[in-house]
């Protein structure tokens, strides 16, 4: 039988301690309302004793997304941080406190340079102190992966006998390997239900050895009931535990782990853009789940059995994670096959195999020149190669473009061509993209909203390329545009060219 494992999610206290991801209290709300459409069980908020901007951001929090979610924070074993957890969190329906103390010898003798003993008996006191403010109380062994085992034990067994309801054994510098952890967490399990059987037992993981996903699920395999995580790992150092890899681990994998989580899945990728939209922090392209390329595919042979049978190159539907569709990125490793689909998706198909064949060679040249094809460059190319009795492209084509900038008018100069007619205008904007996408907009006549603008370098030296991403919002539908040129105006403008062509496929 399946069982239920809690989410915790700790985007909020331990992904905003990497540097420049520091949230005001709007976005922080903001990214907890989307949490509460994620259905996490529980939000970290915060940690409320280091700021008044921080305990303000966990009570707004507490406040407005602390109805069938809970909500705690994190304090030191001391009791002015317990105190202002209690007092940031007090509003919320479900509200715990959740107490940090280190368990290790490192931690022991060098953080705290006390007796062990001494150590024992203030997580004893943070604990009994903080269930006289609430009823739910969540204990940290930190550097648990690290410490001595019977140590840790006889903690673990103090603190529950002190009024612990949640026990969390952290891997606080990612040390551990998956066969330890798990083998720490079974013994520690074992031992506790004896103890006392209503004490959760919670895992949370971090990334310096890549291993921090691995380690999590081999701990719910050996009893973990919550696991502790963060969107797109965001961490300090390497990260944590990825809440999108254990969510979708746990659904592709729940025969074997049996085990599952109550995630609204669909929510995973928006939560992932919110994320990235507020930190200004990107995902790497090939990041599983929620990178750019997570369900693209561009090998000739992967594109050839997906367009057999999704299941040859995909274990989970990218519309499961909220991921519009499977995206064939064309490339010159493209097989004939793939571009046969791209034709034929596009209502265009080959008449003969010679035909066929030269539309391919040319469709290699472009893939050669541009490095990624997409299904409005196969419209351009084919509308072309037919010679179509309307005569030319339905698309806009780029022929020219001027940006000036300057603190007083950015402006710029653009010129389009669509069905055989050249299109030019000049327009000013608070910068130069602005200046540009507005110019463009003007020429196209539609009315698109710019959501997203990324760039990349997508190589080395004084002639990178750079590559854009942009995504684009049309009478409600979401549309995206990329391109790549050493040239990064020059790759805005064919990038918002491209979103708008989409929106012109797809109407």
């Amino acid at each position: 039988m399946s069982r239920k494992i809690w989410v915790l999610d700790t985007t909020l206290r331990d992904g905003e301690q990497v540097p420049g991801a520091k949230l005001n209290v709007q976005q922080k709300v903001e990214f907890a309302r989307q949490l509460q459409q994620l259905h996490v069980d529980m939000i970290e908020a915060g940690f409320p004793a280091s700021s008044a901007g921080d305990f303000q951001a966990v009570q707004e929090i507490a406040r407005t997304v602390g109805r069938g979610i809970s909500v705690t924070a994190l304090a030191r074993a001391v009791k002015n941080d317990i105190d202002s957890v209690y007092e940031s969190i007090k509003l919320a329906e479900n509200p715990f406190i959740h107490i940090v103390l280190g368990t290790s010898n490192i931690h022991v003798e060098k953080k705290f340079s006390r007796s062990r003993d001494a150590v024992l008996e203030m997580g004893v006191d943070a604990v009994k102190y903080a269930r006289t403010l609430l009823p739910e109380v969540q204990y940290s062994t930190e550097d648990a992966s690290r410490s001595e085992f019977e140590y840790l034990w006889r903690t673990i067994e103090a603190v529950v006998k002190a009024g612990a309801t949640i026990i969390n054994i952290p891997d606080t510098v990612g040390y551990a390997v998956p066969e330890e952890f798990g083998e720490l967490i079974r013994k520690i399990h074992e031992r506790l239900k004896n103890l006392n059987d209503r004490v959760m037992l919670s895992v949370h993981c971090h990334n310096d050895l890549g291993m921090a996903t691995a380690n999590t699920l081999s701990a719910i395999k050996n009893g973990a009931e919550k696991v502790e995580c963060t969107i797109n790992g965001l961490g300090e150092r390497a990260g944590n535990t990825s809440l999108e890899e254990i969510a979708m681990a746990l659904k592709v994998r729940e025969s074997f782990y049996q085990s599952h989580t109550d995630l609204n899945l669909k929510e995973i990728m928006r939560t992932s853009r919110l994320l990235t939209y507020l930190t200004g922090l990107d995902v790497q392209v090939n990041k599983a789940i929620t990178g750019e390329n997570a369900f693209a595919h561009s090998s000739g042979i992967h594109q050839d059995g997906l367009l057999k049978n999704k299941e040859v190159y995909e274990i989970m539907s990218p519309e499961d994670v909220g991921v519009e569709s499977m995206e064939l990125v064309l490339t010159a490793r493209s097989g004939r096959h793939a571009f046969k689909h791209v034709m034929e998706k596009l209502g265009f198909y080959a008449g003969s195999t010679d035909e066929f064949e030269g539309l391919f060679a040319a469709f290699l040249r472009m893939a050669d020149d541009k490095k990624e094809v997409y299904d409005h460059d196969v419209f351009a190319l084919l509308s072309a190669a037919r010679k179509q009795s309307e005569g030319s492209s339905q698309l806009y084509e780029l022929e020219s473009l001027r940006v000036v900038t300057d603190d007083e008018a950015p402006t710029a100069t653009v010129k389009l061509k669509r069905e055989g007619v050249s299109l030019e205008d000049t327009r000013s904007g608070d910068g130069p993209i602005d200046a540009l996408y507005g110019t463009i907009r003007a020429l196209t006549g539609l009315e698109v909203e710019l959501l997203d603008y990324k760039i990349n370098s997508m190589s080395r030296g004084k002639e990178a390329l750079g590559r854009v991403h942009i995504r684009l919002k049309h009478q409600g539908n979401i549309y995206t545009g990329k391109a790549m040129d050493t040239d990064i105006i020059k790759a805005s403008a064919q990038a918002f060219i491209n979103g708008i062509n989409a929106v012109l496929l797809d109407t």
